[in-house]
């Protein structure tokens, strides 16, 4: 079920058993495709003593690899406890633990909680949240160098096919939904807060979006 700590039933996709597969996957290849995009990105700028927010942290896993490349500390906030959890045991298994502060929260409704920092990552989490402004508008605020997303590319059979999904878990009565919020919106919202697009690289399904402080 949704509450008001847990807006879209995230807690019960994202559980105990998902968290445990994907920190396999992480142990077995490495970050997935687009999330070492993203580190790659933020790499090439230079984060040598950067602090590094995630909203969606997940199991951590790009936090680990932004601070073994050199940033100075990571700050998670997380609505799945199960995640949460996770990515403190992979933190401490790693030997990263004392540089990553963690959050149960869902940043939107308290961004007042969490410091700022060089570089804030909405890594595929923009299309999971109903409230795209709400979760967009303060992370840009948040951002003092970099914004990255990761969100559904604009082609039309992604729009199509986001939206039947919508349909049928609605249809079905989950408590989840995947949303498909338009590109130009989220990089407008960013602009608005004082950043200028950097970079973006298009796959097949997802776009990496780069913003940074004009």
């Amino acid at each position: 079920m949704t509450s008001c700590c847990d807006p879209n039933g995230l807690s019960g996709v994202f559980d105990a058993g998902r968290a445990a597969s994907d920190v396999r996957r992480y142990r077995r290849k490495g970050l997935t495709r687009e999330t070492r995009t993203i580190a790659d990105l933020l790499i090439a700028r230079g984060i040598g003593g950067a602090t590094i927010l995630e909203i969606g942290g997940g199991i951590g896993d790009l936090q680990v690899e932004l601070l073994r490349a050199g940033a100075a500390r990571a700050t998670s906030v997380e609505i799945s406890a199960a995640y949460e959890s996770t990515a403190r045991e992979l933190a401490t298994e790693l030997g990263v633990d004392d540089r990553i502060e963690h959050h149960l929260a869902d940043f939107a409704r308290e961004p007042a909680r969490i410091d700022p920092a060089d570089a804030v990552i909405l890594n595929k989490v923009v299309c999971c949240y109903p409230d795209m402004p709400g979760l967009v508008r303060p992370a840009a605020d948040h951002t003092r160098r970099w914004l990255v997303l990761a969100f559904p590319a604009d082609r039309w059979w992604i729009r199509i096919g986001v939206r039947v999904a919508s349909v049928l878990q609605a249809t079905f009565r989950r408590p989840f939904r995947v949303f498909f919020h338009e590109p130009a919106a989220i990089v407008a919202i960013a602009r608005e807060a004082g950043l200028r697009e950097a970079a973006s690289r298009r796959g097949i399904f997802w776009q990496v979006q780069m913003l940074e402080r004009a």
